[in-house]
């Protein structure tokens, strides 16, 4: 059977959790991106602190080592659309975990099929609807990679497509009547305002 794994932390714990505003703004992205914990959001700030790293690191070796290794980095990153391909290392030093949370499943299919909220798109991928090519993919934070992204379609038996048909259409169908209301509305103010 072998020895049981003892997994490292990809994740680290901000320095300061108890700063006012850094909460604020974590569970402004939480709720922008659907993240089920924070500790979703650290994972992500801490392997765009490892990229950062690199790209210091590259950025402080001499001209002949860095063109070695630097396109090993930038392709990785322009594999999965975090810079574009002609980046530089500056551009991948003002990457930030917002361009990282994007690129997720989660994120792509939130976008790509017009779910009311990235939580729905969540509950599609971890029920199996969603698919990437022929795979089936139920984990809302798998990167997905540029030549991926064509291939997100739902699943033959899945029923969510119609689903979200009927919700536009009746979205659509009580917008007129909301426009036709505030005219009445704004009617009868004027119609007390002149008693």
């Amino acid at each position: 059977m072998g020895d049981p794994k003892y997994p490292r932390r990809v994740w680290r714990k901000p320095k300061r959790p108890l700063n006012y505003e850094l909460k604020m703004e974590e569970l402004k992205t939480l709720g922008t991106f659907g993240l089920r914990t924070k500790r979703e959001l650290w994972k992500a700030h801490t392997e765009l602190s490892r990229v950062r790293h690199q790209a210091r690191s590259l950025l402080a070796l001499r001209q002949e080592v860095r063109e070695e290794k630097e396109p090993i980095l930038m392709k990785s990153l322009a594999r999965i659309g975090l810079v574009s391909s002609d980046a530089t290392l500056d551009d991948v030093l003002n990457l930030n975990a917002d361009d990282l949370l994007s690129r997720r499943f989660q994120t792509i299919v939130a976008k790509k099929f017009d779910f009311k909220s990235p939580y729905q798109a969540r509950q599609a991928i971890i029920h199996g609807h969603v698919m990437i090519g022929d795979r089936k993919i139920d984990i809302p934070s798998y990167i997905v990679t540029v030549e991926e992204e064509g291939g997100i379609h739902f699943t033959p038996e899945s029923k969510i497509p119609e689903m979200l048909e009927k919700s536009k259409a009746k979205d659509e169908a009580e917008k007129p009547t909301e426009a036709t209301e505030k005219p009445t509305e704004a009617k009868k103010d004027e119609d007390s305002s002149t008693k």
